[in-house]
C-alpha cells in the first residue's frame, strides 16, 4: 500500500534541480556536489555527511538544506526534510514557488499542518506555471484545513492494550472478532524461519488467534495447519459466527494474481482445508482485505484489478453456494475514488462500511472513513472518523464489535510491547454502527439429542432482507447468529428433516440495553402429533386477516409441504381478552386465513385442516 508514496517522493527529487542552486560560489559547494553524486548513487546517508560538512562550512547557503531535504525525503524522514526545505525558504527569501509546493508536501506528511497551509497557499499563488501538481496542491489545501479544524475538534479515543496474551514484540495487526467477542484473530509479522517460502523476504506474516475467558484474553496460538504455511497468510476477516476464515496469500506457487483471496470452513474445533475463491473473484491484479457481512454470502474486498476508479478499488461479491461466487461488483465512486480506497470493514449491522482511502479529504495519506448502505442500495458519502483516530500517518484498519461500542486498531505508540500492538477503544456515539447482539446455542434432534448441522437465518419480516445467515456445525450442534435492532426479525432453523422451527425478535435500538440471548432449539422430526408453533403470523387486535410480514413465514411452510407429504392441521390462537364464545370464533378465523393462504398456494385441501 505505500508504493505511491514512494514513487512520489522519487518525482520530487526529479523535480527539485529545477529549483536551481543560488550562483553565489561558497566553501559549501564542494560537499554539495559530492552530495549531489551520492544521492544519484541512492547513498543517502553518505549523502547527508556530506551536507553537514557543507553546513559547518558555510550555515547560510540554502542550496545545503535542498539537497538535505532531498536526502531525507528519500529516506522517508518527512520531519527532518520539512525542516530543511523551510529553512532553505527562509535563506532564500524568495525561491523558485516549487520549493513552497515540496516544503508544504513534507510539513503534511508529519503533521506540522499550519506550516503546509502557509507553503501551499504561497505556491498556488505564485506557481501556477506548474500545472502538473496544482491539482494536488489544491488537495493539499484542503487536508490542512480539514485537519486544523479535526484536532480543534477531537473524537473521543484512549487505546487499551490488549496485553501480552496477544502482542509481542512483533507487529500485530489486523484484529477481527466473533459476534459475541469471545474469539481473536489476528496477523503477526514475525521474522522468517527455516519453513519460511519466500527466499527474499525478511519476515513472515501469519494468523494466531486467542478466546476470551472470564473477560481476559488467553495466550494466543498459531493457527496451524493447513491454514498456516510457509507462505505469508494475513489481511482476514472472520465470518461473524466463527465458521469462515477469509483471508490472503501472497506470491504463492498456486495463486492466480500477486494476492489472492482464500477461505477456509471451520469444523469442530479445526479449520478446513483452505480454498482459493479463484475466478471470477481473484485475477491476475491484486486482491486482499476480505470482510464478511453477517448474511454469510456477502462479501466485501480491495483490488487494483481493471475497471475501477483508480489505484485500488473496492469490490463486492456474493457467496451463491459454499465456494461459488458472483462476478465481483465494483462499489462505484461514492465510495471509490481516483487514488486508493481499501481495507474494507462491513459491520454486523450490515449496512455501515469502514475503509481506508488516500484519495479523500482528510489528515494526508491513508485516513479511515465510514459509509452507510442505503435503502435504494447506494451508500452515503463518506465521512472521516476524526483525530486522533485519524492523523497524518496512515490508518490502513479498523474492527467494531458487533455491539458497536469498541474499536480495535494497531498502533505502534510509545509503551507497547514492540512494533505494532494491538488495542482497543470506545468508540465515539457519533460514529458507530447499528448495535447488533447474538443468540447461540445448539440445534440438535429432539429424541436422539444428536447434534444437527441446520441452516439458521434472520430475516427482516419488513423487507424480506437476510440479515444473518449461517450454519450450525456438523459435529457440535453450536451456531451463533447476529440479531439486529430496530426491526422485526424472524429466526428461522431449518433442517431437511425436521418441520422448521421459528422465533421472532422485536429489539429495541439502544446499545446500552442490549443482552445476548441462549437458545438451545430441538427439532421433532415429522409424526403424527407433532406441534410446530408459528410465531411469525400476524393480526391485527380483534383482526383474522394476515398482515403482511406474515408472508414469508407462511411461505416457508408452503415449501415444507411441498417437500413433504404430510396432512396438518392449523389451530388459531388468540389472547384471553373478551368472552370465550368471541374468542373461539376469532381464532377459528385466523386459522381460516392461514388455511386460506396455504390453498393459494398450491396446498391439496384434502392435506389440510383447521380449528379455533
Amino acid at each position: 500500500m505505500y508504493n505511491k508514496i514512494i514513487v512520489y517522493i522519487i518525482l520530487l527529487l526529479t523535480i527539485t534541480p529545477q529549483i536551481g542552486l543560488s550562483q553565489k560560489r561558497s566553501k559549501a559547494v564542494e560537499y554539495c556536489e559530492k552530495a549531489e553524486k551520492a544521492l544519484n548513487q541512492r547513498n543517502f546517508d553518505k549523502a547527508l555527511q556530506y551536507l553537514h560538512q557543507a553546513a559547518q562550512k558555510d550555515p547560510n547557503y540554502p542550496d545545503t538544506y535542498i539537497l538535505m531535504g532531498d536526502a531525507y525525503n528519500f529516506s522517508l524522514r518527512s520531519d527532518s526534510a520539512a525542516l530543511c526545505y523551510d529553512h532553505a525558504i527562509e535563506l532564500i527569501g524568495d525561491p523558485d514557488p516549487l520549493l513552497y509546493y515540496i516544503a508544504a508536501s513534507e510539513c503534511l506528511k508529519c503533521g506540522k499542518y499550519e506550516l503546509a497551509l502557509k507553503h501551499y497557499e504561497t505556491f498556488l499563488v505564485k506557481g501556477v506555471q506548474y500545472t502538473d501538481v496544482l491539482t494536488d496542491a489544491q488537495k493539499g489545501v484542503a487536508n490542512c484545513r480539514f485537519a486544523i479544524e479535526a484536532m480543534r475538534n477531537p473524537v473521543a479515543y484512549e487505546l487499551q492494550n490488549l496485553g501480552a496474551h496477544i502482542n509481542s514484540e512483533w507487529d500485530e495487526s489486523l484484529a477481527t472478532l466473533t459476534a459475541d467477542d469471545e474469539t481473536i484473530i489476528f496477523t503477526v509479522k514475525r521474522p522468517k524461519d527455516e519453513h519460511t517460502v519466500c527466499a527474499f523476504c525478511v519476515n513472515e506474516e501469519d494468523l494466531y488467534s486467542a478466546h476470551r475467558k472470564d473477560g481476559a484474553w488467553q495466550p494466543r496460538q498459531v493457527l496451524g495447519a493447513p491454514v498456516t504455511t510457509g507462505y505469508n497468510e494475513g489481511a482476514q476477516s472472520l465470518s461473524p459466527n466463527g465458521d469462515y476464515l477469509l483471508y490472503t496469500i501472497c506470491n504463492a506457487d498456486y495463486g492466480i494474481g500477486s494476492c489472492d483471496l482464500y477461505w477456509a470452513k471451520k469444523i469442530g474445533d479445526r479449520w478446513s482445508r483452505p480454498r482459493n475463491f479463484g475466478a471470477p473473484v481473484n485475477s491476475s491484479a491484486w486482491e486482499s482485505l476480505p470482510t464478511i457481512a453477517a448474511d454469510g454470502v456477502t462479501i466485501y474486498f480491495s483490488s487494483s484489478r481493471p475497471g475501477g476508479f483508480g489505484g485500488k478499488d473496492i469490490w463486492k461479491t456474493t457467496m451463491t453456494s459454499e465456494g461459488a461466487f458472483t462476478p465481483p461488483v465494483n462499489l462505484g465512486a461514492t465510495i471509490n475514488t481516483p487514488e486508493d480506497d481499501a481495507a474494507p470493514f462491513i459491520h454486523s449491522d450490515g449496512h455501515t462500511l469502514y475503509f481506508a482511502s488516500n484519495g479523500r479529504v482528510g489528515m494526508g495519506g491513508y485516513d479511515l472513513y465510514y459509509s452507510t448502505l442505503q435503502p435504494d442500495g447506494s451508500w452515503s458519502e463518506p465521512q472521516n472518523l476524526g483525530y486522533p483516530i485519524n492523523t497524518y500517518n496512515d490508518e490502513i484498519n479498523i474492527f467494531i464489535n458487533a455491539q458497536g461500542t469498541t474499536a480495535y486498531i494497531a498502533s505502534d505508540k510509545a509503551g507497547g510491547f514492540g512494533g505494532l500492538d494491538l488495542y482497543s477503544f470506545d468508540l465515539d456515539d457519533d460514529l458507530r454502527p447499528s448495535p447488533v447482539t447474538y443468540i447461540k446455542g445448539r440445534v440438535f434432534d429432539a429424541e436422539t439429542k444428536v447434534p444437527l448441522a441446520a441452516e439458521v437465518q434472520m430475516i427482516d419480516l419488513e423487507t424480506n432482507q437476510l440479515l444473518t445467515g449461517t450454519m450450525s456445525d456438523e459435529e457440535t450442534g453450536e451456531y451463533l447468529a447476529c440479531v439486529h435492532t430496530g426491526k422485526n426479525v424472524l429466526l428461522n432453523v431449518s433442517h431437511p428433516d425436521y418441520p422448521f422451527y421459528s422465533e421472532n425478535f422485536q429489539l429495541a435500538q439502544s446499545y446500552n440495553q442490549l443482552q445476548p440471548y441462549r437458545k438451545d432449539i430441538s427439532l421433532q422430526r415429522a409424526e403424527v402429533g407433532t406441534v410446530v408453533v408459528l410465531k411469525n403470523i400476524f393480526f391485527d387486535f380483534d383482526k383474522s386477516e394476515l398482515k403482511a410480514e406474515s408472508y414469508l413465514e407462511l411461505d416457508k411452510l408452503v415449501d415444507y409441504l411441498k417437500h413433504n407429504r404430510i396432512r396438518i392441521e392449523i389451530g388459531g390462537h388468540t389472547d384471553n381478552t373478551g368472552s370465550s364464545e368471541y374468542n373461539e370464533q376469532l381464532s377459528k378465523a385466523r386459522a381460516k386465513s392461514v388455511y386460506d393462504y396455504l390453498l393459494a398456494h398450491g396446498i391439496s385441501e384434502n392435506r389440510l385442516s383447521y380449528r379455533g
